[in-house]
């Protein structure tokens, strides 16, 4: 018995210096800055009026004033399938059209997980068990491939958004019906990548990028959770994003990243229309901004997209505080290549 005691200390011993050991190099320097990125943006119309802003007005603001040449649009099902097989595409017809005159690219998100809260967007008419959100989800996506795949704005298409992170009001997930998705919209549309994304800070990343033709990291510094006593600021460098690279590449045959969300708004205890300023900087303003885009540009991926640009209008519109408009302004005059 006391020999099995040594082997077990000796053994957990191994593995507290290894983590230490982790832990020391993900907060190294890490190399200098990449350069040659590109930026890009998410936008949410649901966002946009959820913050009392004229939708159409902060689109073409973001893309005219700020210049955002490359753009992530979630297709809401429940917006646009109100009734069952009653289509409304009228507002993601008008963002790819007004993107396609600007020559921005478009990564269009579809599944019933995409950006925003609640996560899962599901209508109001489907079910509550997994055979009715199969027979409602599936045609949907059909058809909203089947509409824009010869669109000259669309750029790829993303399959559902973290699938694989419990978070959000959602139903319980299943990667069967996943696939089915994957399969499907690769099949209608063979010509362009399906992009998959996972957690940066909570997930190995690897269920997702062996399923997608490209992988996006969501990448977040300062967080609001009660569950770790309030606000938090995750203690890693940008070599943990490299390590996990590392490790999918290891372990599946993909080997194409970005970061398709970068934090560029506050993480606050409540909406964030109903939160202080003061206690929005807390998390994000315009040097905190600089600082995450510079953070990721030592990742080392070739595109980051940010998110929060619907915050930044509002801050400018409603608050009349223009300053983290105009630096975000800067960074993508800075960085489009």
């Amino acid at each position: 018995m006391k020999q099995l005691f040594k082997v077990i200390g000796k053994v957990l011993l191994c593995v507290i210096v290894l983590i230490a050991l982790l832990f020391g190099y993900f907060n190294l320097p890490g190399p200098a800055p990449r350069e040659d990125v590109n930026l890009g943006m998410t936008f949410s119309s649901r966002y946009a009026e959820g913050l009392g802003l004229d939708w159409r007005e902060t689109y073409l603001a973001l893309l005219d004033d700020v210049g955002v040449k490359k753009m992530r649009l979630p297709v809401y099902w429940d917006l646009i399938e109100k009734e069952r097989g009653v289509y409304d595409f009228s507002e993601v017809d008008w963002q790819l059209d007004e993107a396609a005159k600007r020559g921005v690219e478009v990564i269009l998100t579809v599944g019933i997980k995409v950006p925003r809260w609640p996560e899962c967007h599901i209508p109001e008419w489907v079910g509550d068990d997994l055979v009715s959100r199969r027979e409602g989800i599936l045609p949907f996506i059909e058809t909203t491939v089947i509409r824009y795949q010869e669109h000259p704005a669309l750029a790829k298409w993303q399959v559902e958004n973290e699938p694989f992170l419990r978070f959000g009001i959602c139903p319980p997930f299943d990667v069967a019906l996943l696939e089915e998705e994957i399969a499907l919209v690769k099949r209608l549309d063979a010509s362009r990548p399906v992009l998959l994304t996972d957690s940066g800070e909570i997930s190995l990343w690897i269920h997702a990028a062996a399923r997608g033709d490209e992988f996006g990291t969501t990448l977040y510094r300062d967080i609001y959770s009660p569950k770790v006593g309030g606000y938090f600021e995750y203690p890693i460098g940008p070599n943990f994003f490299r390590f996990k690279e590392w490790m999918v590449r290891l372990f599946t045959d993909q080997e194409n990243f970005m970061i398709i969300e970068l934090q560029a708004e506050p993480w606050a205890s409540g909406w964030i229309a109903d939160v202080s300023l003061q206690e929005q900087w807390r998390t994000m303003n315009e040097n905190r901004l600089v600082e995450n885009v510079d953070y990721a540009k030592r990742v080392g991926f070739p595109e980051i997209y940010l998110w929060g640009g619907e915050w930044w209008y509002w801050l400018k519109v409603k608050k009349q505080y223009p300053a983290v408009w105009e630096t975000g302004k800067q960074l993508f005059q800075q960085h489009q290549l």
